[in-house]
């Protein structure tokens, strides 16, 4: 399962991306590894990968979150 290596090994990094290329980067990155996730998935219903799949997608969301900047309420 050389993709849900690749996904912990995504997780454990330092999630410091300072410009807005390397941002844009991993955010492609991440998605193709939910993605490829979500086809194993749905093979055979782990409940491990379904778990895998929220966390990356918790830093997914914080990454597009830079990139789009916070919403002003005014």
């Amino acid at each position: 399962m050389e993709i849900i290596d690749k996904a912990l090994e995504f997780e454990k990094r330092k999630l410091s991306f300072q410009t807005t290329s390397d941002r844009i980067v991993a955010s492609r990155e991440v998605k193709a590894l939910i993605l490829g996730i979500n086809d194993i998935y749905k093979e055979n219903k782990d409940p491990d990968l379904m778990d895998l799949m929220k966390r990356l997608t918790i830093i997914k969301r914080k990454i597009e979150v830079r990139l789009k900047g916070r919403q002003s309420s005014s």
